[in-house]
């Protein structure tokens, strides 16, 4: 009985070394990083695991090594708030009507807001990487090291539609985490997340989990999404924090959680560390943030547009509208067109064909391969710079802003929502159910035809009216619904 059990326990380490042994991750030497400095963690594949102590060790050297290029950032704005509920009178007005009381005048108060959010060290002489959100509006930013040095920190870029920013510090040979390749990360990989959780004094606190997917988009957190899905406890104020493979490793910035209480229900999710390194290197070297522009509007295939256009799988990107002079009009693309593949590479869904057209260069050549009408065709495309007007607001904060979003009116989406096909309008495709516009009666598969009194035929038009409209304003819009119209108003 004693050998069986021995020979369990050793079949049960083997399978453990078999396991950590297979985590071994590209490393990425980035080359505008010098060599200083840089973390000498030992590689999953070369650690030699042949009992639980040694797998233990191997976690314990990696959270050793990665936390000194952990920092916590703090930041603060001043609010000014009214302080009298009653909106600048006093509680006679409030009983018996304006002007009965004494008068006096509105009262205002400022109030210092305090936020808390992680950030990771790149580079030696300062340069830090963390999300937007942590320091959007932050009148000033502080961060802390791992020695726990305080530094006054200054935002070299954001980039709100992929939620990172980099900040720099004036500080010198600090140490610096290495840059692992996302695109080599495999669903159920070992990561571990570090960051402060809750609160500054939980700082550097360290999590482990799997890697529970890949691509995550349509999550509603950013404009450009292509997530790490992980089952590493991250919660409010982990933000910003490095997620790291068994290499030691920067895989990924940790973003944010899904959860009904506020805290941790194991779905949390991380900026590619490929996607934050490219946005890092067109902050620091140019100061803004250049995206290639196709000039269409795109959607997923669902199933019933599958079964419309008779197609074998739910692939690729449905083209709903072509934008007038763009790249896209002038290489031949029409509205209807499927692209299904990019440099012949298999498009998966409209999320990925935005972010492959975003991330690439403009003046680049590329070819899509399209089916048209049953037939499949290429089409070269010379794609242009996105305008800027499109770059400042882009249709994904203006969905998130109006709290629903629309596409083009084609005769797929005619077919799925039972609308006549001789009909032009924008359809709405999704809606938040806590939005100002659901609360009014705006529902999925509304076809809306008017904006404040003036026709809308493409998503593209609808989306440019919705970015010149501020918090506040009243939106009035025209709708048909099962063969009836009326009208709609609704604020953002």
């Amino acid at each position: 009985m004693k050998t069986r059990r021995n020979m369990h326990y050793g079949w049960r380490l083997l399978v453990m070394a078999a396991l950590v042994s297979a985590f071994v991750v590209i490393l990425i030497d980035h080359p505008m990083f010098a060599q200083d400095n840089i973390l000498k963690v030992v590689p999953a594949g070369q650690r030699s695991i042949a009992t639980l102590a040694d797998l233990n060790d191997a976690f314990v050297d990696i959270a050793k090594d990665v936390k000194p290029t952990v920092v916590t950032v703090s930041t603060e704005k001043t609010l000014t708030v009214p302080v009298n509920p009653f909106g600048g009178g006093n509680l006679f007005d409030f009983f018996f009507g304006p002007g009965q009381g004494r008068q006096q005048q509105p009262q205002e108060r400022q109030y210092h807001q305090q936020g808390l959010g992680s950030g990771v060290i790149v580079a030696s002489d300062g340069v830090i990487l963390t999300n937007n959100h942590v320091v959007d509006g932050a009148d000033s930013i502080y961060v802390r090291t791992f020695e726990g040095r305080k530094y006054l920190a200054k935002v070299v870029g954001t980039d709100p539609k992929t939620d990172i920013a980099v900040l720099r510090i004036d500080a010198k040979d600090l140490p610096r985490i290495a840059i692992g390749n996302s695109d080599s990360l495999r669903v159920g990989e070992m990561v571990m997340a570090v960051g402060s959780p809750m609160s500054e004094e939980l700082a550097y606190t360290v999590t482990q989990g799997i890697v529970s997917a890949t691509g995550r988009s349509n999550v509603g957190l950013a404009t450009y999404e292509d997530f790490i899905q992980t089952d590493a406890a991250i919660n409010p104020g982990n933000s910003g924090g490095p997620l790291v493979n068994m290499n030691g490793e920067l895989v990924g910035l940790n973003a944010a959680i899904i959860s009904r209480s506020g805290g941790f229900q194991g779905i949390g999710f991380a900026v590619p560390s490929n996607m934050a390194v490219h946005i890092m290197d067109m902050l620091l070297t140019t100061g803004k943030v250049t995206r290639g522009w196709l000039g269409v509007s795109i959607q997923d295939v669902n199933q019933q547009i599958a079964n419309a256009m008779k197609l074998p799988e739910q692939t690729g990107a449905l083209v709903g509208d072509v934008v007038s002079d763009s790249p896209a009009e002038k290489a031949g693309l029409k509205a209807g067109d499927l692209i299904l593949t990019l440099n012949g590479d298999k498009i998966k869904d409209a999320s990925e064909l935005r972010n492959e057209v975003a991330s690439t260069a403009p003046g680049t050549k590329v070819t899509f391969g399209i089916l048209r009408d049953g037939k499949n065709m290429t089409i070269e495309v010379m794609l242009g710079e996105m305008p800027a007007e499109m770059a400042a607001a882009g249709s994904g904060g203006i969905q998130k802003d109006l709290g629903f979003s629309v596409q083009t009116l084609t005769p797929a989406l005619a077919d799925q929502y039972g609308i006549d096909k001789k009909m032009s309008g924008v359809i709405v495709t999704g809606i938040d159910q806590g939005s100002n516009a659901y609360r009014q009666g705006l529902r999925e598969g509304d076809l809306i035809e008017e904006f404040d009194q003036q026709k809308v035929e493409t998503a593209q038009k609808f989306y440019a009216m919705a970015a010149l409209k501020k918090p506040g304003d009243t939106i009035l819009l025209r709708v048909f619904r099962q063969g009836s119209r009326f009208y709609l108003a609704f604020s953002l």
